[in-house]
C-alpha cells in the first residue's frame, strides 16, 4: 500500500488517480520533471507523501546533471529545485523537504557532482524513513484520545496513501485499532476527487477496519443523530496560530463538530508547521482544473461553459479544533504558544 517507495534505483509511485479500481504503479529513473507533473496530476498525493517524493525528485535531478561542471551543476540544481516548488503550492511538506536537500546541497558544496547525488540520495532515504516513524508516533499519541468502540468521521485521504506508509489521521486509527478499542469509520467522499469514497475506503478495507461510507452533505445529519464520536482529519499546512489548511471541505466538517459538541482532532508531522506564517489568512489556496467539478472520470456531470470555482482546500480556524496530534506530542490551546514551543 505504499504510494511512494524507492527500489532498485527507480521511484515509485501508486498512481492514486487510478484506485480504487486498478492498482498501477509508475516508475521514475530520471526525469525530475515527470515526477513533478506526477506531483502536479496527484497520481501522487498527500502533504507527507508529496513530501518525501519531492525529496527523491532532487536526488533525481541530481543523478542527471552530475555529469556536468560543478557551476552548470549547481545551477541547473537549482532550476531543478524551483521547477518541484511550483507543483503544488499549498502543502508545506513539499517547501520544507526541497529546503531540506537544498541545504544538504549548501552544507556539503565541496563535494563533486557525483559525491552530491549519493549524499541527496541518502538524505532522500533519511526523509521517507523519518515520515513513517512520525507517523507511528502520532498514532500512538493519537490513539489515547479515541475511546473503545468510537466511530470517528474521516474527511479525505490521510492514511498510508498520503504518506510514506502507515498515516496520519489514519495512523490514529490504525493505533487505535491496533490498542484493541473496535473502533468504526464514517468517511467523507470528499468531493471533487472523491479522496475519501477511492482512497480512505479502499484503505481502511484492505485492513479490516469497519467504514461506512457517506457523502459529504449527510455529515451534519449524522452527528445530529449521535452517530459520530469524534472526527480526526490530516492537514497540508498548520500555521503557528493553529489554524489548519486541509482539503475543501474540512472546514465544513469542523463548523458541524463544534455545533454538535464533538472534538475536531488534527493529526500530522511537524514538517506541515509552518513556522513563519502567524495564521491561515497567510496560506495560498490552490485553483484547480474545474473539470474535476464538472467531470467525474471523464464523464460530464454539469452543463457546458458553466462558470466553476475550485479551491482544492480551505483552512479551519484554530478555535474550532480540538487539539493537534504531532509525532512530539499532542498539543492543546492556546496553539500560538504551544506551537512555538516545538521549534
Amino acid at each position: 500500500m505504499k504510494p511512494v517507495y524507492f527500489e532498485k534505483d527507480t521511484l515509485k509511485l501508486l498512481d492514486q488517480t487510478q484506485l480504487p479500481t486498478k492498482e498501477i504503479i509508475r516508475s521514475y529513473t530520471k526525469d525530475y520533471k515527470q515526477v513533478a507533473e506526477a506531483i502536479r496530476n496527484m497520481i501522487v498525493r498527500g502533504a507527507p507523501a508529496i513530501g518525501v517524493t519531492a525529496g527523491y525528485a532532487v536526488y533525481l535531478a541530481s543523478k542527471d546533471f552530475d555529469q556536468l561542471a560543478q557551476k552548470n551543476y549547481e545551477e541547473k540544481m537549482q532550476e531543478a529545485c524551483q521547477f518541484l516548488a511550483e507543483t503544488r503550492p499549498t502543502a508545506v511538506n513539499l517547501f520544507w523537504a526541497i529546503d531540506r536537500m537544498k541545504k544538504v546541497m549548501q552544507e556539503h558544496k565541496a563535494l563533486s557532482p557525483k559525491e552530491m547525488t549519493k549524499r541527496l540520495k541518502q538524505e532522500a532515504d533519511e526523509i521517507c524513513e523519518e515520515d513513517i516513524q512520525m507517523c507511528h508516533q502520532i498514532g500512538r499519541y493519537g490513539e489515547k484520545l479515541l475511546h473503545r468502540n468510537d466511530t470517528i468521521l474521516t474527511h479525505c485521504n490521510a492514511g498510508a496513501l498520503a504518506t510514506a506508509d502507515y498515516g496520519t489521521a489514519l495512523g490514529v486509527i490504525r493505533a487505535a485499532c491496533e490498542a484493541g478499542k473496535n473502533i468504526h469509520v464514517y468517511a467523507d467522499e470528499t468531493r471533487p476527487f472523491l479522496q475519501g469514497a477511492r482512497l480512505t475506503a479502499w484503505e481502511l478495507q484492505k485492513d479490516h477496519i469497519p467504514v461506512t461510507l457517506i457523502t459529504d452533505n449527510m455529515a451534519g445529519w449524522m452527528m445530529k443523530q449521535g452517530k459520530i464520536d469524534g472526527i480526526v482529519v490530516g492537514a497540508d499546512r498548520i500555521a503557528q496560530n493553529g489554524d489548519v489548511a486541509n482539503k475543501i471541505g474540512t472546514y465544513s466538517v469542523s463548523v458541524l463538530a463544534k455545533a454538535h459538541g464533538i472534538p475536531f482532532y488534527v493529526a500530522a508531522p511537524t514538517s506541515t508547521i509552518d513556522f513563519d506564517m502567524f495564521s491561515g489568512d497567510q496560506i495560498v489556496i490552490e485553483e484547480r482544473d474545474p473539470k474535476e467539478v464538472t467531470h467525474i472520470k471523464g464523464i460530464q456531470i454539469a452543463p457546458s461553459n458553466i462558470q466553476v470555482e475550485n479551491p482544492a482546500f480551505d483552512v479551519t480556524p484554530h478555535q474550532n479544533i480540538t487539539a493537534i496530534v504531532t509525532e512530539k506530542g499532542v498539543i492543546y490551546p492556546p496553539y500560538d504558544l504551544n506551537i512555538e514551543a516545538l521549534k
